[in-house]
């Protein structure tokens, strides 16, 4: 046995052990966690707004690529620190788990609790200038190659480069993101414009400017109504069923919140949470509570106008929040959220305080509005009749699952343990027929689909559970639709899309994707669902090994790899072969590229933003065309076509 000692354990100090792993800090390399560093400082400015002191943020892309973020709140101390004895600020942006927000004395509300943020994005910067303003002077502050101090102290403290109004406060941070670390380091304009639209819906009159030097744009974002304009923004392109989204607020205890809505004729629900602004995807103790409350009210109220008669039982939950659109906003002074990735809110006492403050709030709004209050209950009327018309389809569907003509369809695996078993869903015979050949017997189950699925976007429940292949699927996980669902019961570990590289195939990836995301979310928010990454291309080429010419064969994954290929010197391309389908490799390249765990790629589906995806999936799959076609038209610029 090897020996293993003390002397093989590495110490990363500081911040190099955000730059050795940056993926466990901000998520990826990639274009998404390029601009997360832009939140990470832009937090610190809304959390001073939160505490009463700022009121304005201004945002720059510079034309040399950089980033600055200059708001008008309290300044980060740039005095000495107690324990640490260099300036404050410096602490801040060079020490991990270092910051403000750990008790409630000087932030009582805060979105970013680790103390990271700051150090983190420092970290991944080849250059990042800090410039606080306090007491009437302008201090600053250098640091390069990811942190290191270049600013030399006097007396132990920053420099003073300038003067300023006593009144005139805050803090400018600008950095350049390390272009060794991230895969690019080209900001883009249109993801910034539109994440900052969305903090000034949940930060009611914070002044967002924005300024991008590169293309010569000027944006101020300011919403007056908050959640409520939020509301009006996501019902935009939809048929509501009334006029102005119903805004309430209130506190309980020490928590405030506040929560907009509005009906639509869509069938979905989508209610997006946030807690100290942060968008907690799986909802949690504060949805709960708002669904609670909603469905006790207003079944109280279909009583008293007589819509409910004594022998009818109550409206259901989904009966009352069907085409719903809702935010529920709240500030807890110290949330518990589930998992790292704050996705779920664990607070009971945020449950009581939203349905206390929804209870109380709403019966005052709906005394005073019984017209907007009857026009909700027929349409919780309409659902409840249609779901008693679909629960009996449901039933005589759930009764069939058994006998549905899986056998013919679906390869099942061996192992009956689904924490190892994986199920593919392919398209058509053809693809279906090779990859049941290639497969893993034991854990790799194949079931192939017979054309496109039907677009759930478009369709009532009880044509959805009437669909061939839909019921299919259901019967093959086997956990169930709707109210039986149950991800317990789940007979696989993956559910892996494999379509082909084509038209058709993209169109029946997301035609899956919107059948899981509508009526079995559960599979996607927790990373069960994944997409099959088949390579594009295999190439046979001809190479010089110590002036011996050797022929090999590499599969490549998309056009950029056969760029860079290309351009490898000493390689002679000999063939070059594209598949358009999985039906064109054999058994043993399809599972050395595509189905050998050991080898292959998946691409995990996952959901950081819900406001963002239920718009894309409401503006792609519904049946409002002149939304969709606009962004066709806007879009059409980017596409890459296959002819």
């Amino acid at each position: 046995m090897e020996h293993y000692s003390g002397s093989q354990i590495v110490v990363l100090e500081g911040l190099e052990a955000v730059r050795k792993r940056p993926g466990m800090y901000i998520g990826s390399t990639g274009p998404r966690g390029l601009h997360h560093l832009i939140w990470e400082i832009l937090d610190n400015g809304i959390d001073e707004h939160l505490a009463g002191y700022c009121t304005k943020i201004n945002i720059t892309l510079l034309k040399d690529g950089g980033i600055e973020i200059c708001d008008n709140g309290r300044g980060v101390p740039v005095d000495i620190h107690p324990t640490k004895k260099i300036p404050t600020v410096r602490v801040v942006y060079t020490i991990l788990h270092a910051g403000g927000k750990f008790d409630n004395t000087v932030y009582k509300v805060s979105g970013g609790l680790h103390g990271v943020g700051a150090s983190v994005v420092n970290a991944l910067s080849k250059r990042m200038i800090v410039e606080v303003r306090s007491d009437g002077k302008i201090y600053r502050d250098e640091y390069i190659n990811g942190g290191h101090p270049v600013t030399k102290l006097e007396n132990g403290l920053l420099p003073v480069v300038g003067k300023c109004n006593k009144s005139d406060t805050g803090t400018k941070v600008t950095f350049y993101p390390d272009d060794t670390i991230f895969e690019t380091v080209e900001f883009k304009s249109e993801m910034i414009r539109k994440k900052l639209k969305e903090i000034a819906f949940l930060n009611k009159n914070l002044i967002i400017n924005f300024t991008d030097e590169i293309n010569g744009i000027t944006k101020t974002y300011q919403e007056e109504f908050g959640i409520k304009s939020f509301v009006s923004y996501l019902t935009r392109e939809m048929n509501t069923l009334h006029e102005e989204p119903i805004y309430l607020e209130g506190k309980s205890g020490d928590i405030e919140v506040e929560i907009a809505f509005q009906y639509t004729d869509s069938f979905n629900e989508q209610i997006n949470a946030y807690c100290n602004r942060i968008n907690v995807v799986d909802g949690g103790t504060l949805v709960t509570g708002f669904k609670t409350g909603l469905t006790r009210v207003l079944n109280q109220y279909a009583r008293e106008l007589n819509i409910l008669k004594d022998k009818d039982e109550n409206f259901d939950g989904k009966d009352i929040r069907n085409g719903i659109v809702a935010i529920v906003s709240i500030k807890h002074p110290d949330p518990q959220f589930e998992g790292q990735t704050k996705t779920k809110l664990g607070n009971t006492d945020a449950k009581s305080a939203v349905e206390d403050v929804f209870t109380s709030e709403s019966q005052r709004w709906f005394d005073k509005n019984v017209e907007v209050l009857r026009s909700i209950l027929d349409n919780s009327l309409k659902s409840f009749n249609a779901r008693r018309a679909s629960d009996k389809a449901r039933v005589a569907v759930m009764k069939q699952l058994n006998d549905v003509d899986t056998r013919s369809k679906l390869a099942s695996c061996t192992s009956k343990k689904p924490e190892e078993c994986e199920i593919y869903i392919v398209e058509g015979d053809s693809a279906g027929g090779t990859v049941k050949t290639a497969r893993n017997r034991r854990t790799q189950a194949v079931l192939p689909l017979r054309g496109k699925i039907l677009n759930v976007e478009k369709a009532s429940l009880e044509k959805i559970l009437v669909n061939n292949e839909i019921k299919s699927m259901i019967a093959s996980f086997g956990c169930g639709i709707g109210d039986e669902f149950d991800i317990n019961k789940l007979r696989y570990n993956k559910i892996i899309i494999l379509t082909d590289a084509d038209v058709d195939g993209a169109h029946i990836s997301t035609l899956l994707l919107t059948f899981f995301y509508r009526f079995m979310p559960e599979l996607i928010l927790e990373g069960k669902v994944y997409r099959g990454l088949p390579p594009l291309y295999r190439v046979e080429y001809e190479t010089s090994v110590k002036g011996k010419k050797t022929k090999r064969s590499e599969y490549l994954f998309n056009d950029f790899e056969l760029e860079k290929f290309r351009k490898i010197e000493g390689n002679k391309i000999l063939n070059l072969q594209r598949y358009k389908g999985l039906g064109e490799m054999d058994a043993h390249q399809l599972w050395e590229t595509t189905l050998n765990p050991e080898t292959r790629i998946l691409a995990q589906i996952s959901i950081s933003d819900t406001v963002e995806a239920d718009e894309i999936t409401t503006l792609l799959m519904s049946s409002n065309v002149p939304p969709r076609r606009g962004f066709i038209m806007e879009e059409a610029k980017y596409a890459k076509l296959d002819i």
